[in-house]
């Protein structure tokens, strides 16, 4: 394998176990468990562990972004929206638990901290552009298109994780139409426009 190579499939086995054990318990010999091979394989491409589970997460996380990104196809603002809330709702997947063990551990490893701060930011400023391109065509009301982000951020986060930590609490229906409610109510949108 190119060194390119090794080290995608050194990340390709890293996100395997951190899927299956959590990234707090993620190591390098179940890393090269994984891949079949020795510890010090791994060591030779990342010399920190964090660094292999900060890029493991990344790519994870980053793919999520970019499809995203790619399933915004509608040409009005707040039909981008309604996009952008459909596909944000992650509860059965696997990177959203990835997402909560980044969040848990990013004040201990400042290797993981940063790619989970920056996508957390790129998510942010998806949604500040969808809300900006909204109040500019007139079909969207709001005086603070960046706190108005981080409160719908947050609370599509705080869904996920409780359909993620507490399986059967909510349902994903529910948590969807109170995203959805929870959009119209700060953007000014009338009730149900956003699931219709």
């Amino acid at each position: 394998m190119s060194p390119d190579d090794r080290r995608t499939a050194i990340v390709d086995a890293a996100l395997v176990v951190m899927q299956r054990r959590g990234i707090a318990a993620t190591t390098v010999r179940d890393v090269a468990a994984e891949m079949g091979t020795s510890s010090g394989l791994v060591h030779h491409y990342y010399a920190s562990m964090d660094d292999l589970l900060a890029d493991a997460f990344e790519r994870a996380a980053g793919d999520d972004l970019r499809a995203t990104s790619a399933a915004l196809t509608a040409p009005a603002p707040v039909d981008r929206l309604a996009q952008f809330l459909a596909s944000y709702s992650r509860g059965d997947s696997e990177t959203m638990q990835l997402w909560l063990d980044a969040w848990a551990d990013a004040v201990r490893r400042p290797a993981l901290q940063r790619p989970s701060r920056r996508l957390n930011e790129q998510w942010h400023a998806l949604l500040v552009d969808l809300i900006r391109g909204g109040v500019a065509d007139g079909s969207m009301t709001c005086d603070d298109p960046n706190a108005s982000a981080w409160r719908l951020l947050s609370m599509l986060d705080g869904l996920a994780l409780q359909e993620v930590a507490h399986r059967g609490a909510i349902s994903p229906a529910d948590a969807d139409v109170w995203a959805c409610r929870a959009a119209e109510l700060e953007l000014g949108l009338d009730r149900g426009r956003l699931t219709s």
